[in-house]
């Protein structure tokens, strides 16, 4: 346009509040999250007061409507938010991404008015800590072969059963468990399947309580994970959410996100090692030249480059499209998790290869950042069955054209 007015499209931050968003993160992660990480990870601790405070900036119920306190924003914050943390720290992202996507967002989403009211303000703002409880001891993707049940008498349900791998399922040294746990549990049969419902369960709720916590990690370590009990525990019938069997509907319609932020810390991951990889290379000398000299070196660095920006792009324009309360975009949720969690762990692969010993030691970040990133390749979804699912939906469509 001749009168300079035109400006183009920016698929990583679409608006000055995204930008906004961006400087706001990272300023935050520079300043108070980059000098914890290494710590905390070897601590194997979550840093509680350190996720408070990320519900001072907004970012705990980044995609919450406002009237709950939530920040009203859509997928695209909800990535940047989850790529910022993760260049520095992907354990407390980890952490981050359980409360905001995997509790938060949920009940954003599909519970009722009277649920939401009472509990969001108080999640959005970290006073207390939220988790999602799915996977069990023998099972984790075949979510339909779960033995956890749930029993009705008179307004209260009984819950038997055990979760297992539960990010936030203990918030301290303590062994205190999330404040709330949104949980999945079978109430019967239809037509000859498994009915999944879901429910909110409180810690205080009797027969609720934490099993073990899950120690010696190979990552991750700066997020709790931990075993949790359900022994006759009783729950209002209130805290059903929906009606019986509509879990498959809410995991469906939660799951497109879970996925677009997990792969959004494999972004960040990326980032992260090309940085300390490129930084490492033009300052490090072999035979009076450096590192960024010789052949092989730049080819860890320009594929790694080149393979981040193209995850990169997927991830974005995935997150671009994405309705938070709807799904459809399972393909590319998909897609974009089994790209982008393989590309992190290559590019931490070829940076610990570039810095030599130096990468082999947590000093130099790159080989926490390796460990964190295989969990991607498992949590949310195993590469198994995004190849499974983005197989199915390609049979099922017959072709790739619009």
């Amino acid at each position: 346009m001749s009168d300079g007015s035109y400006k183009a499209f920016d698929l990583y931050n679409p608006t000055e509040e995204h930008k906004m968003l961006r400087d706001m993160v990272r300023e935050f992660v520079k300043s108070e999250v980059e000098p914890q990480a290494h710590e905390y990870d070897r601590k194997e601790q979550f840093n509680l007061p350190l996720f408070r405070k990320l519900g001072e900036l907004g970012l705990l119920g980044v995609t919450v409507p406002e009237e709950f306190g939530g920040s009203g924003m859509d997928a695209t914050a909800a990535v940047i938010a989850h790529e910022e943390l993760s260049y520095s720290d992907p354990g407390f992202a980890l952490a981050y991404l359980a409360h905001s996507m995997l509790a938060v967002n949920n009940l954003a989403v599909n519970g009722s008015q009277e649920q939401k009211e009472k509990y969001l303000p108080k999640l959005c703002s970290g006073e207390w800590v939220g988790a999602m409880s799915m996977s069990e001891p023998h099972v984790g993707t075949d979510v339909l072969g779960m033995k956890t049940k749930a029993v009705k008498s008179g307004d209260t349900y009984t819950l038997n059963g055990r979760k297992m791998w539960i990010t936030n399922g203990v918030i301290d040294e303590q062994g205190t468990p999330g404040d709330v746990i949104w949980t999945y549990a079978i109430t019967g049969e239809k037509n000859g399947r498994p009915q999944l419902s879901t429910f909110i369960v409180e810690k205080e709720h009797k027969g609720f309580s934490v099993g073990q916590k899950i120690k010696d990690k190979l990552g991750m370590r700066g997020s709790n994970t931990a075993e949790l009990v359900y022994e006759d525990c009783q729950v209002p019938a209130t805290q059903l959410v929906g009606q019986e069997g509509d879990s498959m509907i809410h995991m469906m319609r939660n799951l497109e996100i879970e996925r677009v932020t997990l792969a959004a810390m494999g972004i960040g991951i990326a980032r992260r090692c090309i940085d300390e990889m490129s930084k490492y290379a033009s300052e490090r000398e072999a035979f009076g030249k450096p590192l960024s000299f010789f052949g092989q070196i730049q080819k860890f660095i320009g594929e790694s480059f080149a393979e981040y920006m193209s995850a990169k792009a997927y991830v974005y324009e995935t997150a671009r499209v994405l309705d938070l309360n709807s799904h459809g975009n399972r393909l590319n949720s998909d897609g974009v998790k089994l790209v982008a969690s393989t590309m992190s762990k290559n590019v931490a692969d070829r940076a610990i290869q570039v810095l030599g010993g130096y990468g082999y030691v947590g000093e130099y970040h790159v080989e926490r950042l390796w460990r964190d990133a295989k969990l991607l390749e498992i949590g949310g979804g195993t590469l198994e069955a995004h190849q499974k699912n983005i197989t199915r939906d390609l049979v099922q469509a017959g072709t790739l054209l619009d």
